[in-house]
């Protein structure tokens, strides 16, 4: 009887797997070392490990870094681009911006597909969408033939305005489909119904490099979880914080690409909301880097503007996460101009930090969390072991020496530079906003984050911050919380004044025919569908827009002008009622729902925590070298209260509760560290 459910989430160090027993209603953890050569192998070791039986499982849910990689290091599988005559460079010319404007050295990395892989046919379809000049058949049968001799696996098709009228698209990608029958092909019609052929084209683009690789990764898998007993569908979590089946990542591969960052806002958001917190702030700190998210009214912020890699964008809806390179792992170096420095560089899994023996000689923040004993001598319940005098010879010889302080003062400022690089990104996403921090709470996880937590809240005047049970696997657990979920959008510009609401109501409804076909596909049954409605709107003559929730029926268009005059205010800070509103696109959200994990919170309270399992003397800079109790979180009980300085440990991670702070066990067992009692009294 298949009673239980498994999540898998790859970082760059650490796999890790959450199992979740429906009949229990409890949840045990794993991590195993990532494979970055081949991550399935990293799947199937943490499925191993866990002494999971296939057979058993009912919801096997992953998020994958397959795809960011790919996208980072570019390694992909002979492609090719056909577009509009004329149009061959329009993903190199870009929109004209630069990440850093005012570096003249520093330029934007070339498209993903080379200038001699993109060519040109004859074909023309105007702004309305009226053909011009169809498709020149015998030239595109002419390029395929030759696409084929060069051994194209994969093509992109991306016609100027195909966004209004696909006819010429679609019929290109038909002659491919005839001339090259292996090969992938990918419309930007079908991927991005949207203007702005920038934008189109590098979203069509960077979904037909990655098919062929995200397709075999997710077909190899889906094989070898088969061949174990799993006959259940592998759901892939995507960037707009739902899940995929194989058969619609094949489609669109390229919502994958930031599949596990999205993640671990979804578990901070659940965290947040089981503790009673509308606004919250996620932490998710690895051993590479640290993914940010912000929860505000219970809601995570979506964008649709975002890009692995800066110049090359990527408009479907994402999870707004911003991810610095602040990890575990991350390395402390002194800059040219003497001062000290950490991250982004990172030590990664191989060769690993100094602590781990494995060939690092720089210090990272795991060493100087080792030398100040914050860390023990072991990760992941043993399977790394961690030698403290290796991670004292790095921050000594590296930076100690070299700024002339003494070993521990210099591991504690690898760990203040690391805690101020989070801290500024927490503000980032906060501040810059309109968000005041000081009405948040702090759910610090992923492997070091719990290690970092009260020290970001204390920079930043959190009041609260909250460890998850399982703060190491946290992340993983995000994949057991999603619902498989479609983002649909299609041109619909239109003085909102002026707006038919008959002709609006016919477009929604053919998004949600459409949704409910490709829910359908997926095996979602018609009562688990729920379809919401989203008009961009914005004032006339303004470029970018904002999409507010749109209702049916009677008022539905004014009611949304007015939410589109207070969001406007809300981002912006100013609104203009007597200005014309202008209606841009019409959005859908298709969300198919799936099972969720019940969590059993517990009933009795017991406010003392035990006796510590051991003591050991940890540096917290001005405070000194402190006799520090050292305690066994699986044996603290609910309802536990204890005053810092304190060090909890367990299987997936270490958390840290500083001088001058109290932490509790709440009843979900997660740790509340207050970093302010007297608020809290209040």
């Amino acid at each position: 009887m298949t009673n239980v459910r498994v999540a898998v989430d790859v970082g760059g160090t650490f796999t890790d797997v959450c199992i979740f027993d429906e009949t229990t209603r409890t949840m045990r953890v794993t991590k195993v070392p990532s494979t970055p050569a081949d991550p399935m192998v990293a799947v199937m070791n943490g499925v191993e490990r866990a002494e999971i039986d296939l057979a058993d499982v009912s919801l096997f849910s992953h998020g994958t870094t397959v795809a960011t990689n790919a996208l980072i290091t570019r390694n992909f599988p002979a492609a090719a681009m056909v577009t509009t005559r004329g149009f061959r460079d329009v993903i190199e010319i870009r929109d004209g911006t630069k990440d850093d404007l005012w570096d003249a050295y520093n330029d934007v990395s070339g498209p993903y597909i080379r200038r001699r892989d993109r060519f040109e046919v004859t074909e023309r379809v105007d702004f309305e969408g009226k053909v011009i000049a169809p498709l020149d058949e015998e030239e595109a049968r002419t390029l395929a033939r030759l696409l084929r001799r060069r051994g194209a696996t994969t093509v992109a098709v991306c016609f100027l305005n195909s966004y209004a009228n696909p006819a010429n698209e679609i019929r290109m990608r038909e002659i491919l489909e005839e001339e090259l029958p292996e090969a992938t092909v990918s419309t930007s019609a079908e991927i991005l119904p949207e203007m702005f052929e920038h934008d189109r084209f590098n979203t069509a683009v960077s979904n037909a490099v990655l098919a062929p690789l995200v397709t075999g990764y997710v077909d190899r898998l889906s094989e070898q979880l088969a061949e174990g007993g799993y006959d259940g569908d592998l759901l892939l979590l995507h960037s707009g914080g739902g899940s995929m089946t194989p058969r619609m990542v094949r489609k669109y591969p390229v919502r994958l690409a930031a599949s596990g960052i999205a993640a671990g806002a979804i578990a901070a958001k659940h965290i947040a909301q089981q503790c009673g917190y509308d606004n919250a702030v996620g932490l998710d700190m690895g051993g590479t880097s640290t993914d940010i998210a912000l929860v505000s009214g219970g809601e995570l912020r979506v964008t649709k503007e975002w890009q692995v890699e800066y110049g090359h964008p990527i408009v479907f809806p994402s999870i707004e996460v911003l991810t610095i390179g602040a990890g575990g792992g991350s390395l402390a170096h002194i800059d040219i101009a003497g001062s000290l420095r950490n991250g982004p560089q990172s030590a990664g899994a191989d060769p690993g930090p100094a602590c781990y023996g494995t060939g690092g000689k720089q210090p990272t923040n795991c060493d100087a969390n080792v030398l100040l004993n914050r860390l023990g001598t072991t990760l992941a319940g043993g399977a790394k072991t961690l030698d403290r005098e290796l991670s004292r010879q790095a921050v000594r010889s590296v930076i100690a020496e070299p700024l002339g302080m003494a070993e521990e003062d210099a591991a504690h400022a690898i760990l203040a530079v690391a805690n101020a690089n989070m801290a500024d990104a927490v503000r980032l996403i906060s501040i810059r906003r309109g968000y005041d921090p000081r009405d948040f709470a702090l759910i610090a996880f992923g492997g070091a984050g719990a290690l970092h937590g009260a020290e970001v809240a204390r920079e930043l005047n959190i009041p609260t911050v909250v460890v998850p049970p399982s703060p190491g696997v946290t992340s993983a657990l995000g994949c057991l919380l999603v619902d498989i979920r479609h983002d649909l959008s299609t041109m619909y510009t239109a003085m909102a004044a002026d707006a038919d609401p008959d002709d609006l109501e016919t477009s929604f409804r053919a998004l949600e025919g459409e949704a409910r076909a490709r829910l359908r596909h997926e095996g979602v049954a018609e009562e688990d569908t729920v379809l919401a409605r989203l008009i961009s709107m914005r004032y006339h003559g303004q470029w970018r827009s904002l999409a507010v929730p749109m209702g049916s029926g009677p008022g539905a268009l004014e009611t949304a002008i007015e939410t589109f005059h207070e969001q406007h205010e809300r981002e912006f800070a100013f609104r203009q009622d007597e200005q014309p509103v202008e209606i841009y696109q019409l959005q859908l959200t298709a969300v198919g729902k799936t099972p969720k994990p019940s969590f059993r919170p517990a009933v009795e309270l017991v406010q003392e925590p035990g006796d510590p399992a051991s003591h050991r003397p940890v540096y917290f800079g001005e405070a000194g070298w402190v006799e520090t109790p050292v305690y066994d979180r699986a044996l603290l009980p609910a309802g536990a209260t204890f005053a810092g300085p304190a060090i909890v440990e367990q299987l997936d991670s270490t958390t840290v509760v500083p001088p001058g702070t109290v932490a509790e066990i709440d009843e979900w067992l997660n740790i509340r560290i207050h970093l302010n009692t007297r608020t809290r009294e209040a």
